[in-house]
């Protein structure tokens, strides 16, 4: 048996009551698997794949999860957006470029509980490998 990771998930956004709180939860139970914080500023930390941010006054945290899903390219990101709309999920950002860095084309679609889906290409880019391929040992 033998099973893939890193084609799927982009990133995930999860917003939080307290992010000092979340920061010292997530920085010390993930050193002890090797992963460090990457970075950080006024109300956001980040990990890896993971972004976590404060909420803003008025915001709920129900629904606030974020999950970003990988596509190979803005054709993809178009057709997951309409199929999305056509399943029951409402528009929150039509395909377009985005100013997170250049080539980064991206829709958002609120799935049917709110929680925010984005599905993003990155551009032309060159990546080590399709995916990591892990073989549990017996």
């Amino acid at each position: 048996m033998e099973f893939q990771r890193g084609r799927l998930i982009d990133h995930v956004h999860l917003v939080v009551r307290d992010v000092e709180a979340s920061k010292r939860f997530y920085s010390n139970a993930l050193k002890e698997i090797g992963i460090v914080v990457g970075g950080e500023g006024a109300g956001y930390f980040f990990v890896d794949e993971l972004y976590v941010s404060e909420v803003r006054e008025g915001e709920s945290l129900t629904g606030r999860v974020h999950l970003a899903f990988q596509a190979p390219d803005q054709e993809a990101v178009r057709n997951f957006y309409e199929a999305a709309l056509a399943s029951g999920g409402k528009d929150n950002g039509a395909p377009g470029e985005r100013k997170y860095h250049p080539g980064y084309y991206a829709a958002f679609i609120l799935d049917p509980d709110g929680n925010n889906i984005e599905i993003v290409h990155h551009g032309p880019s060159h990546r080590s490998a399709a995916a990591v391929t892990i073989t549990p040992a017996h």
